[in-house]
């Protein structure tokens, strides 16, 4: 079993070590499993290329690292799209910010329930919220809920109950199948995979484990994305595939 753990960057020298340090942590065993992490350094003008340099040559599992020198960054799904399309094609992959830090068992918990699911194609775990300095912060927890269908899965998501951001698991085949990553979208271009999962009839395991600690501070990436703007993004990504929808009998409340 082969997991890539996948994590473009921008300016992030602050916190990639930490972030880098927190997957080389993983302890896998007693599963038959090996893991990469793949990083792709997306414009950065910081620190970040020379931290990468040195962090390439430490001893342990391999850390495989792309530039892209641009005179603008790429947009998410180009930069997520660029480095999956590196990793091996039956690996599975994992993605994490790079201002995130896995959890040291997350890589072992997904592996063993593929092992007890051989026929699903992702899953979904719990996660935590920190600050920036990692203290954890009560009442922000990520607890994933459990569907029956798809389409029930579709419903909450497009009333906005429900969501799903860097604590998923998927294999590089279901990626595949459905298109990758939208390159046009600007945010929201990781729920608009996982609504693709779901339209392709893929429902994720529910795993019962912490996959991340999810940092807070000033420079997120989803700074001032309150309801209003979550709103509009699953309203573009409902207008995507509004006809699909439908036909399972999601509709778009409001």
């Amino acid at each position: 079993m082969q997991f890539a753990v996948i994590t473009p960057t921008h300016n992030r020298a602050a916190f990639l070590p930490e972030a880098v340090q927190s997957v080389r942590a993983s302890v896998l065993a007693p599963l038959d499993a090996q893991y990469q992490h793949f990083i792709l350094d997306n414009a950065s003008t910081d620190d970040t290329a020379r931290f990468l340099t040195e962090a390439s040559g430490w001893e342990g599992p391999p850390l495989r690292t792309w530039q892209h020198r641009g005179a603008e960054r790429l947009l998410p799904g180009p930069a997520r799209n660029r480095l999956i399309h590196e990793t091996d094609p039956a690996a599975w992959l994992v993605p994490l910010d790079d201002d995130d830090l896995l959890l040291q068992r997350c890589l072992y918990h997904y592996g063993a329930q593929i092992e007890a699911n051989p026929e699903r194609q992702w899953l979904v775990a719990d996660f935590l919220r920190v600050d920036e300095e990692r203290r954890y912060l009560p009442g922000e927890d990520y607890y994933a809920w459990r569907f029956d269908t798809p389409a029930k899965m579709l419903e909450a998501i497009f009333r906005a109950e429900h969501f799903i951001q860097g604590n998923v698991c998927y294999s590089r085949r279901l990626f595949d199948e459905v298109g990758g990553y939208d390159e046009q979208l600007r945010m929201a271009e990781d729920l608009d995979l996982y609504v693709r999962f779901l339209l392709a009839g893929h429902l994720p395991v529910i795993c019962p484990h912490l996959s991340h600690l999810h940092r807070f501070h000033r420079a997120n990436v989803s700074i001032g994305v309150d309801a209003a703007k979550h709103g509009a993004d699953l309203q573009v990504i409902y207008d995507k595939y509004a006809a699909q929808l439908k036909d399972l009998g999601v509709e778009r409340p409001g």
